[in-house]
């Protein structure tokens, strides 16, 4: 019996050691390196963007392949977080299939299988903003001096739809390009590095000054230059909300979290409206002014606006310390983006700060019920809880919270 026990210990032993090497080890592969934490796929008419969001800014190089025809982009010095898909969903006439996938120890790439001649695609950095990091590919019309033209498409048998190509005439050298070299434009290079990130950034002003970056480069990355978002910190004036262990309260943490999500949204091109700034109450009667009045006039800004979200931030409380983790709300009743609102705004501050996932519910609450829009009330994480009050009472808390509700607004509207 002796010798079982030892038998079964030396094996329990034996298990243990690979897990904890394994589990050491991860820290150790990534230490150094860059998370690249999301890819997003958008499609128009004329052109089709894929972006790859890291935490900081990376370098990248760019490989042309062919058979099939495939454009090649290795992001260095980084790794790939599990959540993220690695099949990419792509419905458009310039890529037929994408993918992304750890490449080796250092380096993520992404794959686009694609029919694009060489003036036909682009790929770019675009640093700041809610997403510290981002490489930007796009496929078919590129830029100002492209749109219009009709893409070259080796696939696209009839041959006028090559012809239009001449159209950019403030690009002449596209003109022989496009139609007597198709193939031959991919053939020289197919293998080799074609493009540094520095060349690649240098390309990107090219493409237009100061408007395009900002339509091209933000709208259509994030969706958020033009879009008008209604920025609501719970509570405020006589009304404190929850208080923490510590005596931190609620309001103090809710403005401090929108006043930097105001920033971080309004650099990315968007109008943002706040039901307050400083420590008051929002309706006009002030402290005089019923539950239903204050409620009711945060609302008035969202809907007299004609914003396009509503986002309301507030800390939840219990009176078991114990309690913790993030919460996303939207209106039983409402509409489906709102719960699609509140869903990616909850998983973009679980992302950020590292709390537990509550879900996503349906609730009743006057503001989400009130508003015109896709609303969502989101509990950032438990005042009451001591480690989260400690967390989200900081100045880098605060501002982490605040980057994963942009992350969410960013996700929501790409």
């Amino acid at each position: 019996m002796k010798r079982v026990y030892l038998l079964l210990l030396a094996l329990l032993v034996l298990l243990g050691v690979p897990f904890s090497a394994e589990a050491s080890s991860f820290g150790d592969r990534v230490e150094g390196l860059t998370e690249v934490t999301g890819v997003r796929v958008s499609s128009s008419q004329d052109r089709t963007r894929i972006v790859v969001d890291a935490k900081a800014p990376v370098s990248y190089r760019t490989l042309v392949l062919k058979d099939p025809g495939r454009i090649v982009v290795d992001i260095e010095n980084a790794w790939l977080s599990p959540k993220v898909t690695k099949e990419l969903s792509v419905t458009s006439p310039f890529v037929s299939r994408a993918r992304i996938a750890q490449f080796n120890p250092s380096t993520v790439r992404v794959v686009v299988e694609t029919t694009v001649g060489k003036d036909n695609y682009k790929v770019f950095p675009l640093k700041g903003g809610a997403v510290p990091g981002r490489v930007v590919m796009d496929f078919g019309s590129v830029g100002p001096s492209s749109a219009g033209a009709t893409i070259a498409l080796p696939d696209v048998k009839p041959a006028p739809q090559k012809k239009p190509q001449p159209k950019p005439e403030t690009r002449p050298q596209t003109k022989p390009e496009a139609k007597p070299q198709p193939k031959p434009e991919v053939k020289p290079q197919p293998t080799e590095v074609e493009q540094t990130a520095e060349q690649t950034a240098s390309d990107t002003p090219s493409q237009s000054p100061a408007q395009s970056e900002a339509d091209a480069g933000i709208e259509a990355i994030t969706g958020l230059a033009g879009r008008t978002i209604t920025i609501d910190a719970g509570h405020g004036g006589n009304d404190s909300g929850a208080i923490g262990p510590t005596g931190v309260t609620e309001k103090s943490v809710t403005l401090r979290v929108a006043l930097a999500l105001q920033k971080l949204l309004t650099s990315e091109g968007a109008t943002v409206y706040m039901t307050r700034t400083t420590d008051t109450e929002v309706s006009p009667k002030g402290a005089n002014a019923s539950d239903i009045e204050e409620l009711q006039a945060r609302c008035d800004v969202a809907n007299q606006h004609n914003s396009d979200i509503f986002v309301s931030i507030h800390m939840d409380s219990f009176t078991n310390g114990a309690a913790k983790g993030t919460t996303g709300y939207y209106y039983a009743l409402g509409s489906k983006r709102s719960r699609d609102l509140a869903d990616k705004i909850r998983s973009g501050v679980i992302d950020q700060i590292g709390t537990s996932s509550r879900g996503t519910q349906s609730c009743n609450f006057y503001v989400v019920k009130h508003t015109d829009m896709p609303a969502t009330l989101v509990e950032v994480a438990f005042i009451s809880n001591p480690s989260e009050e400690k967390l989200l009472s900081s100045e880098e808390g605060a501002a982490k919270a605040a980057q994963g509700i942009a992350d969410g607004i960013a996700d929501f509207f790409g």
